[in-house]
């Protein structure tokens, strides 16, 4: 159940990195002013709402990716399923470049464009990098372990708690040593010897 999540993670992952990460890459890139020129003149970029909306998608989508791989209680296969999708992109496009642009979706929407320019430029195989980290974590792929408090009976390294029993025991000793005791001094009564030649219901009635 726990991967099965995972996998379902996997594809909102996925979808954030195409749909978000790509859009606001794109809007970055249009503000940049080109290569070797700095984005607004080398002015400042605060009041730029395109600038800011890239960079906020950007880092949200950043956040998301980043509970992925840190949580432990997470499968790895949620950063681990986009991440190695993204490698094998990058790997087709160093195979083929045509190919790997030809099999990315809504090339004219924004986020197609963004996707695209974050492929070129390595972004792409970068994030894949970092998302697959957790793959290869053997404790992720293991289930939260949940600690057991000691068993009530039993202290030290295992052994069961005898202070109760050998109270127990001394006491009763010492009740059954004194009852003894009194019993072993008590004056007996004495039998007279004739009693022992009479039946105990009594002489026998002949008459």
């Amino acid at each position: 159940m726990r991967h099965l999540v995972s996998v379902v993670l996997a594809i909102v992952m996925a979808a954030a990195v195409f749909f978000a990460a790509s859009w606001g890459y794109l809007k970055l890139l249009t503000r940049s002013g080109g290569f070797g020129t700095l984005p607004a003149g080398g002015g400042s970029l605060l009041h730029d709402r395109a600038v800011l909306e890239g960079f906020g998608a950007l880092l949200a989508v950043g956040l998301v990716a980043g509970i992925l791989i840190a949580v432990p209680r997470i499968s790895p296969l949620a950063s681990g399923l986009p991440g190695l999708v993204l490698l094998a992109w990058t790997g087709l496009y160093l195979y083929s470049a045509r190919r790997a642009v030809q099999y990315i979706p809504f090339k004219t929407r924004a986020y197609g464009a963004g996707f695209e320019d974050m492929l070129f430029d390595g972004v792409l195989a970068l994030a894949g990098l970092a998302m697959i980290i957790p793959l290869f974590v053997p404790s992720r792929w293991r289930g939260s372990v949940v600690a057991v408090g000691p068993v009530a009976g039993y202290q030290g390294e295992g052994y069961p708690d005898s202070q109760p029993t050998q109270t127990m025991a001394s006491s009763d000793s010492a009740f059954t040593s004194s009852d003894w005791s009194a019993t072993a001094t008590r004056p007996q009564q004495r039998i007279d010897p004739d009693a022992q030649n009479q039946a105990p219901w009594g002489p026998a009635d002949f008459s």
